[in-house]
């Protein structure tokens, strides 16, 4: 192994440890404790060390969020590729993104509550965030019909993302969970009546 190969590793890894130190950190204690000086003492290195992998803060948010994108795309594909037809997999999909939600709150306030220097909605986005939409149209796309796939994907999922923000935040009454995303769902995948309820709580 080359000097530079092994210095790019070593700094790969460096990365991973303090985005990995920054999201435990935010989901045990919030991300107003997640500093540039507490990350540093939880990694054991300098802030000068950190500073030379990211900007501040901010860049570390921003790398958490790709992170949950990723983590996110994976439990919708696992759902939407083990479900047994069309209507089921809509149904999967839209019950592991509130789950995720639910699990991962500080993860998920990175990706789509706190501001991050992430493009969205163009090509130029990373590629998780690209995965983790592209599952959500895949789930849409066999239910379209005439709608515009990409336009109704998006719709979908503001629904869903509303759903979520405002039960976590105890705007909505906490009994009503399952019978808000069974209507949510019913309504977005035209679902034939007499069909049988989606499986949107596990």
């Amino acid at each position: 192994m080359s000097v530079q190969t092994r210095r790019e590793r070593e700094r790969a890894e460096r990365e991973r440890l303090i985005v990995t130190a920054a999201r435990e950190l935010a989901e045990t204690e919030g991300w107003d404790a997640v500093t540039t000086r507490r990350l540093a003492e939880e990694i054991e290195y300098s802030q000068p060390v950190l500073y030379s992998h990211f900007k501040g803060k901010d860049a570390i948010m921003a790398a958490v969020a790709v992170d949950g994108f990723a983590d996110i795309a994976a439990s919708m594909r696992a759902a939407r590729t083990s479900a047994t037809g069309p209507h089921q997999a809509l149904a999967d999909v839209g019950a592991a993104y509130a789950d995720f939600a639910t699990r991962r709150p500080a993860l998920y306030d990175a990706m789509f509550t706190h501001a991050v220097d992430l493009p969205f909605a163009t090509t130029e986005a990373p590629l998780a965030l690209q995965e983790a939409f592209g599952q959500l149209r895949e789930a849409m796309r066999p239910l379209a019909g005439d709608d515009d796939l990409e336009a109704l994907t998006e719709t979908f999922w503001g629904g869903l993302h509303g759903l979520v923000t405002l039960m976590r935040s105890g705007r909505l009454r906490p009994e009503g969970r399952e019978g808000r995303l069974t209507l949510l769902l019913d309504r977005f995948s035209h679902r034939p009546a007499g069909d049988g309820p989606p499986n949107v709580v596990r």
